[in-house]
């Protein structure tokens, strides 16, 4: 039986694979390989790169760090989480592993415009020319022309943080026509950020900006962040019975503890800041939680 299996490979699962692997833990890392980080073409607010970092670097090193240390990481999906007298059994795939604890960090997935396909939304997310977090990013478009996909009161929001960076900013919906009540057409104008109808189109990159289909003609923005939501990635948790937002957002208390004893959960998963520094944070947090707890339950001197 391990100590603890951690589902996710992102900043959250792997700063717990080394706290746990340091304290001297038995663990166990899975691994799907869809962590969001791995997306991040450079990132500049993560502290102690001043010239930025990309994600996949970041997790490569995170992860080397981890395996020094004793951590293994499986390429697996885990399908399931069944609670147990002692535990959990974790399934994945053909497999069942016993564990006395569980740490999720499973985070969120982007929803992308509808339309925008690969061969276009991958080269414009390396060029930064598509950008979906403006607390990481909002910095690199100061003073250029910005376009953002959404409407509602979400869509509003996210304009209005964007302001902040610049003047030149376009709230698109991305359907037929905006749906903003009365409050949010009044910030908007007071803000000057202009409103486009939709639908939107037609994606490319041309030359150094992204383009699109909008229903006032093609448009192109020097940067485009869609504001469409996520998909929080706690299925496993829910479905074992856990709390959760009505988002999906897994509840947890101060230690990362959710509401299945022994189940923690890190990181974006978790309601918060989307922030690598965050999940990190927490990741720690759970992994102190952890190590306390199998000490309470017998006796784990060297």
């Amino acid at each position: 039986m391990e100590d603890c299996i951690i589902i996710g490979a992102g900043p959250a699962g792997l700063t717990a694979a080394i706290y746990l692997a340091r304290y001297h833990l038995s663990i166990r890392l899975f691994d799907c390989g869809s962590s969001r980080a791995a997306l991040i073409p450079r990132t500049h607010n993560h502290a102690g790169y001043p010239e930025g970092i990309a994600g996949v670097e970041l997790l490569r090193r995170m992860l080397a760090q981890a395996e020094l240390y004793g951590a293994v990481r499986e390429a697996a999906k885990v399908t399931r989480l069944e609670p147990v007298a002692d535990g959990f059994i974790v399934h994945a795939g053909a497999r069942r592993v016993a564990t006395r604890s569980v740490l999720l960090a499973t985070g969120v997935v982007n929803h992308r415009p509808e339309g925008l396909e690969d061969a276009v939304h991958d080269p414009a997310l390396a060029r930064g020319l598509l950008r979906y977090c403006p607390v990481c990013d909002g910095y690199e478009v100061t003073d250029t022309r910005v376009g953002v996909i959404g409407t509602g009161d979400h869509g509003m929001r996210e304009a209005l943080f964007l302001r902040g960076f610049t003047r030149d900013v376009t709230l698109i919906a991305p359907d037929v026509e905006h749906r903003l009540d009365a409050a949010c057409v009044a910030k908007l104008e007071e803000a000057g950020i202009a409103r486009v109808d939709g639908p939107c189109g037609g994606y490319a990159i041309e030359g150094d900006r992204i383009a699109l289909d909008t229903a006032h003609g093609r448009m192109a923005f020097d940067s485009l962040y869609p504001a469409l939501g996520s998909r929080i990635r706690s299925d496993l948790a829910v479905a074992a019975g856990a709390a959760a937002t009505a988002e999906g957002c897994l509840e947890v208390d101060d230690h990362q503890r959710t509401s299945i004893p022994g189940l923690f959960a890190a990181g974006d998963v978790v309601k918060g800041l989307d922030q690598i520094s965050n999940a990190m944070g927490q990741a720690g947090v759970a992994s102190t939680t952890i190590r306390n707890m199998l000490s309470a339950q017998r006796a784990i001197w060297r």
